[in-house]
C-alpha cells in the first residue's frame, strides 16, 4: 500500500508539472468558492474557516448541483452516488428518530444530518431541490462537529441554495418510469436596495418497481439575505417538507440463530414482491430553520453566529420481516409509528488572520449548544402474518390494509416516552504557515453532555470529552500539489439506546453507554491541473475505534474495538472544453478486533463493499452541426459484501454489481433538455444492513428545464 501511494504522489506531480504552466482560464469565483462545471473547491463550510482545498489537510468530496442537474437527481441517494466509497445501507424507514437513508463510508454507518453545517435530523429522505453543494467530508471529525452527528468514517453536510443580488430562476419537469412525475422551481428576487429573496420548490410522485409502494413529497425553501451594512449581512433560510409513503420492505434475516440462507437466490426470484400494500402508509414532515449573521470585525477579523431549530415527525404505519430460521417463513411485524424529534443549535464561530514573528496564522475560536429531543408514541409492534418467502404465500394477503391492521394494534398499546440530550462545547484551530509551502493545523473540542430518558430505569451520567486534530501540509509545487496527512479524532455518545427483546422488539426500557472514540491518521496527495480545472486527491487511512457499543440492544455491552483501513481516489474536473467528468475508487478493511461472541474477526456488517467505482462523464459538442447536443455516461460498481456476518451464526453475502447509466442531451442558454436511462442492463442488486433489499431496476426519465 504504501508503494501505491508513493506511485501516486509522483505521477501527480509529474503530471502537475507538465501542467504548470497552461495557459487555459481560469475558473470563475463567487465568495470566495471557486466554481468550475462539477468542481466546487476551496468551501470555508468543511472547516469552518477560508482554507484552500490544497492547504486543507482532510479528504472531502462535492457534489454541485451541477452534477444534480447534468445526472436528472430526483432522490439524494442518486445524488451521493458521485462521492467516492460511499454506498447506501438502508433506504428510509420513516420511523422516528432514526428513519432516515443510512449510508458508509470508510467503513462506518452515517445519516445526512448536518444542513449549512447545523445539526439537522430526518426521519424521510432529503429532496435534491435546495442543495447548492453535498459536502462528504471523510474521517472522524469530531473535533468540528462533535459526536452528536458525526460518524467515525465521515460526516455529510448539504449546502442549501442562497439569494443573490439579481432576477433568475429555473423552472423543471420530469416524467419518467414507474409513475414518476416532478416539477421544481427557482426564483430568485432583489426586494430593495439591500433585501434579496429566493424559493425553492418540489413535487414529486412516483412508485416503485415492485407490485406495490409509493413515494408523494412537497418541498419548499424561502430564504432572504438582508445587507444591513458593508460589514453585516444576515440570511434566513427555512426549508419545509411533508412526505407520504410506504415504507421500503425490510426483510431482516435472523441475528441470534444459525443462519438458514446461504443463497440470494430465493430473494432474486421474488424482486417485485414488496409484501405490503398502498394503504399502509406513513407521513413524515420536516421543518428547518437557520439564521445567520455574518460580521466583519475588521480587515483580519470575522464572526458568524447561527442559529437553528429543526422538527421532525413520524406517523403512520412501519412494518418489517422477520427470518425464523426455518429457510421459509418471516413473521411480519407492523406498529402505528407517531415519533417527533426537535433539535436546536447555536453556534459562535470567530475567523481571524494573524502574524507571530514570520508564522502566518488562521485562526477559528468556536462555541456550540446542541440540545435534541425525541419523543415517541404510537402502538407497540404487534405480529401481522406469516410469509414463506419461498412458496410466497402470505397468511394475510388480501388483509393488508389500515383497518386490519387497526382491528389488531388496538390491543399493542406502548407507553409514552421521551428522550433528552444538551451539549455544550468549545472548539479551537489553528493552521499555521511555517513556511510558505509548509502549514500545520493544530485543533481541539471540549463537549459535555448531559441526557435523560423519561421512564428509563437509570439516568445518563455527565460527560467531558476532549478531541484533537492534527494536520501537516507540504506544497512542492505552490498552489498546485500538496503532501498531507493528519490525525483526527472522533466519538460518539451511545444513546439513549432503546432495549429490544429477542425477536427485535423495542420495548419500553432505555440504556446509556459512555462515549466510543475513535482515532485515524492519514496521509495522501492533492493536485489541481489544467489550469485549476482538473483535480485529483489520493490519500489511505486508518481508522481504531475503542470502547464501541457491540449488538443490538438484546445483551448488549461496550469494550468492543474495530479497525477500519483502506484507500481512495478520487478524479473531478474539465480536462477538455465540453467534458465534465467526476470518478472515484475505494477500497476499505473494515475488521472488528474485540467484542461479543462472533464478531472478532469479521468484517462489521456496517462497513459495506469492499471496493467501489464510482464514474461519470459528460461530453458537449462544441462546434458544426451537433453543436449543443451531449453525450453522458457512468455507472457504480460494488464488490460483494457480507450483510449478515457473525462467526456464531454464520455469513450471508450480497452479490457484486455493475451499474451504467447514459443520457442524452440538448443544452442553450434558456433551456436544456435531458433523456436519462439509468440501470441499462436492468440489473438485479441488492442492499442492506442485516437485510436483504432489492434495488431499483431499469428507469427512462425526461428533463426539460427553463432558466430566466
Amino acid at each position: 500500500m504504501k508503494k501505491i501511494i508513493v506511485s501516486a504522489v509522483a505521477l501527480v506531480s509529474t503530471f502537475a508539472y507538465a501542467q504548470e504552466n497552461d495557459t487555459i482560464n481560469k475558473s470563475n469565483e463567487i465568495d470566495g468558492v471557486v466554481v468550475h462545471g462539477y468542481i466546487t473547491r476551496d468551501r470555508e463550510s468543511v472547516n469552518k474557516m477560508p482554507l484552500k482545498e490544497i492547504e486543507n489537510p482532510q479528504v472531502y468530496n462535492i457534489v454541485n448541483k451541477n452534477v444534480i442537474k447534468e445526472q436528472v437527481v430526483t432522490n439524494f441517494n442518486d445524488a451521493l452516488k458521485n462521492v467516492t466509497g460511499i454506498a447506501r445501507l438502508w433506504e428510509s424507514t420513516g420511523r422516528g428518530n432514526d428513519g432516515g437513508e443510512y449510508y458508509t463510508m470508510r467503513g462506518f454507518s452515517l445519516q445526512p444530518s448536518l444542513v449549512n453545517g447545523m445539526p439537522s435530523l430526518s426521519n424521510g429522505t432529503l429532496d435534491p431541490a435546495g442543495v447548492e453543494t453535498i459536502e462528504a467530508i471523510k474521517g472522524p471529525s469530531g473535533t468540528l462537529y462533535g459526536g452528536s452527528v458525526i460518524s467515525y468514517g465521515g460526516l455529510i453536510n448539504v449546502i442549501t441554495k442562497k439569494p443573490y443580488n439579481n432576477f433568475g430562476g429555473e423552472i423543471n419537469y420530469v416524467n419518467g418510469s414507474y409513475g414518476l412525475n416532478r416539477i421544481t422551481a427557482d426564483v430568485n428576487a432583489p426586494l430593495s436596495k439591500n433585501l434579496f429573496a429566493r424559493v425553492n420548490a418540489a413535487y414529486q410522485k412516483n412508485n416503485t418497481f415492485q407490485d406495490a409502494g409509493f413515494n408523494e413529497s412537497f418541498y419548499v425553501a424561502p430564504s432572504v439575505k438582508f445587507v444591513a451594512n458593508d460589514r453585516l449581512t444576515f440570511f434566513i433560510n427555512t426549508e419545509i417538507k411533508t412526505g407520504e409513503s410506504s415504507n421500503a420492505p425490510m426483510i431482516f434475516l435472523n441475528r441470534y440463530a444459525d443462519l438458514s440462507f446461504h443463497s440470494i437466490g430465493v430473494f432474486k426470484e421474488n424482486y417485485k414482491k414488496s409484501y405490503t400494500s398502498d394503504d399502509l402508509t406513513i407521513n413524515n414532515n420536516s421543518f428547518n430553520l437557520q439564521a445567520t449573521a455574518n460580521y466583519k470585525i475588521s480587515d483580519n477579523w470575522t464572526s458568524k453566529t447561527i442559529v437553528s431549530r429543526s422538527n421532525t415527525k413520524s406517523k403512520g404505519y412501519y412494518q418489517y420481516l422477520w427470518d425464523q430460521s426455518n429457510g421459509k417463513d418471516f413473521q411480519r411485524y407492523i406498529a402505528n409509528i407517531n415519533g417527533e424529534t426537535n433539535t436546536t443549535g447555536i453556534q459562535q464561530n470567530i475567523n481571524g488572520s494573524f502574524n507571530i514573528g514570520n508564522l502566518k496564522n488562521k485562526l477559528l475560536i468556536g462555541l456550540d449548544y446542541f440540545q435534541q429531543n425525541f419523543i415517541q408514541g404510537g402502538t407497540n409492534y404487534a405480529e401481522y402474518g406469516m410469509v414463506d418467502i419461498v412458496s410466497q404465500s402470505d397468511t394475510m394477503a388480501g388483509y393488508l390494509s389500515q383497518s386490519g391492521v387497526d382491528s389488531v394494534l388496538k390491543d399493542a398499546k406502548q407507553l409514552p416516552s421521551s428522550a433528552e440530550s444538551k451539549i455544550y462545547s468549545a472548539y479551537v484551530s489553528d493552521v499555521i504557515n511555517i513556511l510558505p509551502n509548509l502549514s500545520a493545523m493544530l485543533s481541539l473540542r471540549a463537549d459535555h453532555f448531559t441526557g435523560r430518558v423519561l421512564y428509563a430505569t437509570t439516568d445518563s451520567k455527565a460527560k467531558t470529552t476532549f478531541s484533537p486534530k492534527f494536520g501537516l501540509v507540504y506544497q512542492p509545487i505552490q498552489d498546485k500539489v500538496s503532501i498531507f496527512g493528519n490525525y483526527m479524532n472522533g466519538f460518539q455518545y451511545v444513546g439513549p439506546q432503546n432495549v429490544t427483546d429477542a425477536s427485535g422488539q423495542p420495548t419500553n426500557e432505555f440504556i446509556y453507554f459512555d462515549p466510543e472514540h475513535a482515532n485515524q491518521w492519514e496521509i495522501g496527495t492533492k493536485a489541481n491541473l489544467a489550469g485549476d480545472k482538473f483535480s485529483i486527491t489520493a490519500s489511505y487511512y486508518d481508522i481504531n475505534v475503542k470502547n464501541k457499543v457491540m449488538g443490538n440492544g438484546v445483551g448488549t455491552t461496550q469494550g468492543g474495538e474495530v479497525d477500519s483501513k483502506g484507500f481512495e481516489v478520487s478524479v473531478l474536473g474539465s480536462p477538455i472544453p465540453g467534458m465534465n467528468l467526476i470518478a472515484g475508487y475505494s477500497y476499505n478493511d473494515s475488521n472488528v478486533v474485540k467484542g461479543d461472541e462472533g464478531y472478532p474477526g469479521n468484517r462489521t456488517e456496517e462497513a459495506g463493499p469492499k471496493n467501489l467505482i464510482n464514474f461519470w462523464g459528460t461530453y458537449k459538442v462544441q462546434q458544426g452541426a451537433l453543436k449543443n447536443f451531449g453525450i453522458g455516461f457512468g455507472g457504480n460498481s460494488a464488490s460483494r459484501f457480507y450483510t449478515l456476518n457473525r462467526g456464531n451464526i454464520g455469513a450471508f453475502p450480497l452479490p457484486s454489481y455493475i451499474i451504467m447509466n447514459s443520457s442524452l442531451s440538448y443544452t442553450e442558454d434558456k433551456y436544456s433538455v435531458i433523456l436519462k436511462l439509468d440501470n441499462i442492463a436492468n440489473k438485479k442488486y441488492f442492499s442492506g444492513w442485516s437485510t436483504v433489499t432489492p434495488q431499483r431496476l431499469r428507469t427512462l426519465s425526461l428533463s426539460l428545464n427553463y432558466k430566466f
